[in-house]
């Protein structure tokens, strides 16, 4: 059976407090045996959530959205360049089981709104979504908040071990509707 994939999105300019957060993140999902995936930059959430996973030693993956690694987190297993700018947001989301989405600006916003899209699991760490439009997803469960990164990877492991395999919020294989 394969690991899953835990999507970390967050800013490209973090704090300390986000840092650390993001740092602790990582390393929680490794000690867990997940895969962490994520934007792959060496800065912000993407640079603390690598190197805490990779520090625990995990496997990291970073989708950059560069043609070549110039900017990528030295603390990535898989770099893959996709040429696509933002674009590579959508395969971030695609390729996640779960999106853990910890502060940052529009570009983790699009992640969000493209895996709640996607009928994947999506929990805000650190911050939150009070916009009417999302109030749907917090009450079927799809969009949920977390305090601290333990409170935010218990969240993954209850949602993985309901749905077994299939991890999208609709126990659908890569969030598509059944026939």
């Amino acid at each position: 059976m394969r690991k899953p994939v835990i999507g970390v999105m967050g800013g490209s300019s973090a704090n300390a407090k986000v840092y650390a957060m993001g740092k602790e993140l990582g390393a929680l999902i490794a000690q867990r045996g997940w895969v962490l995936l994520n934007g792959g930059r060496n800065q912000g959430v993407m640079a603390a959530s690598a190197e805490g996973a990779k520090q625990a030693g995990g496997t990291v993956i970073g989708i950059l959205p560069d043609s070549t690694d110039g900017h990528a987190s030295p603390h990535l297993d898989f770099a893959i360049m996709t040429d696509m700018g933002d674009g590579r947001n959508l395969l971030n989301v695609l390729s996640s089981d779960v999106v853990i989405a910890c502060p940052g600006k529009l570009g983790t916003l699009s992640e969000v709104v493209l895996a709640l899209k996607r009928d994947k699991r999506v929990i805000l760490l650190g911050w939150e979504l009070t916009d009417p439009q999302f109030k749907h997803f917090i009450k079927i469960g799809q969009l949920t908040h977390a305090a601290t990164p333990d409170e935010a990877v218990e969240q993954v492991a209850a949602t993985l071990e309901v749905l077994g395999g299939a991890f999208n919020v609709r126990g659908n294989h890569h969030g598509r509707q059944s026939p």
